[in-house]
């Protein structure tokens, strides 16, 4: 039982409709935010602290959910799936319970005046990283909110597949300014997980200046004509300077990538930026497979951009070369990764013998410039 004050306090701020309920377990102390601001109440524990906290949960489920023993265990399978009814993301944020606040954030149904809920009783990397994964959120006034949180705590992050989806989930358009977007890119230079970041969410604006490939300018009309072929509008881009901005950074990440989960991140975006050139997706094959592949495809071009390349020297091997970036996938590099934790110098001495042909594609599709 809780103290009679204590039970009496909760029953009339739970009456008066609160908007959130959060727990500080180290005060003994419940918060209430409302519309007219925030409420507090001191406990009076007659037993344990924990022991207390506990019944407080369990009274507070019992009166927003009508389950009396707390945040009902099955719903905790559930939250991280979002698989929660929108209807009950309101009465979760009334529980007092991390776990419960989970369930909010991973929802579908997630709105921003919910966000912004769920953040004021517990703000954590985690959870913000998750609400960026909303529309609703990143488009309202939270947005913002979350992303600056999210930049400013990132150099506390210490797994790079961490620090790749913070980077690319802040710089989604309107999050952060350019100074906050240029600083990352500095920062970059020394943790090039970041750099992984801006290839996925900014492949074709990313804060740095490369010039065009050396056959951009010749066959920039005959692409511009053709940019309807999804394959000749993908060549355009890759000559352009962003596409060899984009080229550039790739060849930074490869050249000293600091543990398997960048790699693999890595390969995934990369394919994803060729994907106009297999629309069929990238097939689980190593770097030879998808080499032997890349020169039969090139052999029979058809379209627009088999036009150029019996025209143009050189372009068919271009073409050759983005078709294997295209099928990047984990199949490149399970000859080394998959029977192997190695990290860091020794994991790239592994690789070498699989990234040196792949930076020669780089390479090949950057003009050969150094």
């Amino acid at each position: 039982m809780l103290a009679a004050e204590d039970a009496l306090r909760l029953n009339v701020l739970l009456a008066n409709q609160p908007l959130a309920i959060r727990i500080n377990e180290s005060t003994m102390t419940v918060h209430g935010l409302t519309v007219r601001g925030e409420a507090e109440i001191r406990l009076h524990p007659d037993c344990r602290a924990e022991q207390y906290v506990k019944r407080v949960k369990e009274m507070l489920s019992g009166q927003v959910l009508g389950s009396p023993g707390g945040y009902p265990v099955y719903l905790q399978r559930w939250t991280r799936m979002g698989q929660m009814r929108d209807q009950s993301l309101e009465q979760l944020l009334l529980l007092g319970e991390p776990e419960a606040v989970v369930a909010a954030v991973c929802a579908a149904g997630l709105t921003d005046e919910l966000a912004r809920r769920a953040w004021w009783v517990l703000e954590d990397a985690e959870n913000a990283r998750r609400m960026l994964h909303r529309e609703a959120v990143v488009r309202g006034r939270m947005g913002a909110v979350l992303a600056g949180y999210l930049a400013e705590h990132l150099p506390f992050e210490s797994e790079p597949e961490k620090m790749i989806e913070t980077v690319r989930l802040v710089l989604q358009p309107g999050l952060i300014d350019d100074a906050v977007r240029d600083d990352l890119w500095r920062k970059a230079a020394r943790r090039n997980a970041y750099y992984v970041g801006f290839l996925a969410a900014l492949p074709d604006a990313l804060p740095v200046v490369a010039p065009a490939h050396p056959m951009a300018a010749a066959l920039a009309p005959a692409l511009a004509a053709a940019a309807a072929d999804p394959a000749a509008a993908l060549l355009g881009r890759v000559l352009s300077p962003a596409g060899q901005a984009y080229l550039d950074t790739v060849k930074l990440v490869l050249d000293k990538p600091t543990n398997q989960d960048v790699v693999n991140s890595l390969l995934n975006v990369v394919a994803g930026y060729f994907g106009a050139l297999r629309p069929e997706g990238a097939p689980d094959a190593t770097i030879e497979a998808l080499e032997a592949e890349a020169a039969c495809f090139a052999a029979g071009l058809q379209g627009a951009v088999a036009s150029l390349v019996e025209r143009e020297a050189g372009l068919r091997d271009v073409v050759e070369s983005m078709r294997v970036l295209s099928g990047l996938s984990y199949g490149v590099v399970r000859p080394v990764f998959g029977d192997s934790t190695a990290i860091g110098s020794l994991m790239r001495r592994k690789l070498e013998p699989l990234f040196v042909p792949l930076r020669r594609h780089v390479d090949r599709l950057r003009g050969g410039r150094r």
